[in-house]
């Protein structure tokens, strides 16, 4: 059973994130992103958060998304907000290391006391965000933040993690990039509640408009929340305010439909579930390391004597049985 009493020195960081210490927060969030036992105990005693509103900011590579976040962290800030950012990076599938360079996108704000930046190595997650992504959001909430951005990877249709971290979807696609096409996957369609056009001032950004909002005609018929199709020059601030205000338009819609009550609901039943997983996972890979029957299962299966499916099945009955 997990140890239910608090670590006196997590403890004393906990205190200090909640009264506003942003370093407090940044060792907090480090910790955290080890997701061990340490990062279990901070997210069991921060409890249920939910006061920020949390944005995601998603679309593929070259989208000009971190300019985006840029921009949009400064009409926060002019309406006196405390900003929250997270920023995905991928990381190397051999040395496990990322570059970790959207801050430097965002240097106007390192002195910012009421905007925290953190970027993230994906870590090898295939979904466009970091599976710890979760925990830094709550940790971010609860230290008092007003607007959490959440930048994601940028690795194309597949990216649908982000869809159940945050609570508006901004997806940010360029002309010239093939993005029409992009725009047309299902993916996309599914997750957006907000559609950027980004570097609107290249030829066949209208024409991409276009074809966004023939598309949202077809499949999105009778939604209540009516998907806008938006044009900005985010290296130029153009069309930046109009994306911000329609964040916070959606927010309201979403509160006054239930849609914000469904969603946060879903998506603290995906984090449940992932977390049981994981405990589930941990419990039976260590029974394994013990136990020398289910040894022997594991050896006839390295041996070729039986299949991964075969093994894993007994393995399952066998602790199965132990556990009653």
């Amino acid at each position: 059973m997990t140890e239910k009493t608090l670590d006196p020195r997590l403890a004393q960081m906990i205190a200090d994130m909640l009264q506003g210490n942003a370093r407090a927060l940044a060792r907090l969030i480090t910790i955290v992103e080890q997701d061990d036992h340490d990062a279990h105990q901070v997210l069991r005693e921060i409890g249920p958060t939910g006061k920020a509103h949390r944005v995601g900011i998603t679309g593929p590579p070259g989208a000009g998304k971190s300019t985006l976040v840029n921009r949009l962290t400064s009409c926060a800030r002019q309406n006196r907000l405390r900003v929250g950012v997270i920023c995905a990076d991928p990381s190397s599938p051999f040395s496990g290391g990322a570059v970790l360079g959207d801050r430097v996108r965002m240097s106007q704000h390192n002195l910012d006391e009421g905007v925290h930046i953190r970027s993230m190595s994906t870590r090898g997650s295939l979904g466009g965000l970091p599976t710890t992504v979760h925990g830094v959001i709550e940790l971010m909430d609860a230290s008092g933040k007003d607007v959490i951005l959440v930048e994601t990877v940028g690795v194309g249709q597949m990216e649908l993690d982000v869809m159940q971290s945050v609570d508006t979807v901004v997806v940010a696609l360029v002309p010239e990039a093939g993005d029409d096409v992009q725009a047309m996957k299902a993916g996309l369609m599914e997750i957006a509640d907000i559609f950027v056009v980004n570097k609107a001032d290249r030829p066949g950004a209208e024409s991409l408009m276009v074809g966004i909002r023939s598309m949202l005609d077809l499949v999105c018929q009778g939604d209540a929340w009516r998907i806008p199709v938006l044009a900005t020059q985010a290296e130029n601030n153009i069309g930046v305010d109009d994306l911000y205000q329609q964040i916070w338009e959606h927010r309201r819609f979403s509160l006054d439909s239930g849609v914000f009550t469904t969603r946060r609901a879903g998506q603290r039943y995906a984090e449940f579930t992932a977390a049981l997983q994981k405990m589930i996972t941990q419990e039976f890979m260590q029974a394994v390391a013990e136990d020398p029957i289910l040894c022997a299962c594991v050896s006839r299966m390295n041996a070729g004597e039986v299949s991964a499916y075969e093994a894993a099945e007994e393995v399952f009955r066998i602790v199965s049985q132990q556990m009653r």
